[in-house]
């Protein structure tokens, strides 16, 4: 890469440079360099940071303005399709089994992407956040098969969403609405979305100036979370019920 940008140190636990000194072009992008070990992407995370790069590419940090978040209180569903929830026997639940969602997330064609970033170096590091207790997914199931889905990070009152799929017409939308719900009562307000697209402003995405989102991630990180297993915590919703 051509760019000039700083090279972040060995040291997992080292700071990144301030997010407000991201590239304007490309968007966000920060720094390079690295691991994708616990401790640097907790720290990442936590300073409203993420990686995002491709098999042969260095590992590249981003901080793009705006952001794109959904307020949990805020998440849009079509009538068509809480038509289609309320008549669906699907169930929805978390952690029952992380590498399978994140695979699909990785592996499923995607319209106008050709590839993914989630490369196999990505899957194993969320993999190991998720045995620690700091990386979570979200599971839709019609019996025992997975129809849709979504993961990310939980840290303190904040859920930083990494990536979604769907098997069927509205999966990905139902385990959002389910994400979102569940958040509602826990109290916990904002999910970040990272970057936005068409699909996800008609599901009531918002764009939030860096500096406002920010500041909402160090309040929200720096207070009690829900870290471990979601498998109980999490619970069993119908589709449903979600309307």
């Amino acid at each position: 890469m051509s760019l000039r940008l700083p090279l972040l140190d060995a040291d997992p636990e080292a700071p990144f440079p301030p997010a407000d000194s991201a590239l304007r072009e490309p968007d966000g992008l920060l720094a390079m360099g690295g691991d994708l070990s616990p401790p640097r992407l907790l720290n990442a995370y936590a300073h409203g940071i993420f990686p995002w790069f491709s098999d042969g590419q260095p590992i590249l940090w981003w901080s793009p303005d705006p952001r794109t978040v959904f307020r949990s209180d805020c998440v849009h569903l079509s009538t068509r399709m809480r038509r289609e929830l309320r008549r669906s026997e699907w169930q929805i639940g978390a952690d029952r089994d992380f590498d399978a969602v994140v695979s699909a997330c990785a592996t499923l064609p995607r319209p106008g992407q050709d590839g993914t970033w989630i490369t196999q170096a990505m899957q194993v590091a969320y993999g190991e956040l998720h045995r620690l207790g700091h990386a979570h997914s979200i599971e839709v199931r019609a019996g025992d098969r997975l129809v849709g889905g979504l993961y990310g990070v939980a840290i303190g009152r904040m859920f930083f969403g990494e990536s979604m799929f769907s098997v069927e017409s509205g999966g990905s939308k139902a385990a959002l609405a389910a994400l979102a719900f569940r958040m509602r009562e826990w109290g916990w307000p904002l999910l970040d979305a990272q970057v936005g697209n068409p699909h996800l402003d008609t599901l009531g995405a918002e764009a939030w100036p860096r500096p406002r989102f920010l500041a909402s991630v160090a309040a929200l990180c720096a207070q009690p979370g829900k870290p471990g297993s979601w498998v109980e915590t999490f619970g069993t919703l119908p589709v449903s019920t979600l309307d």
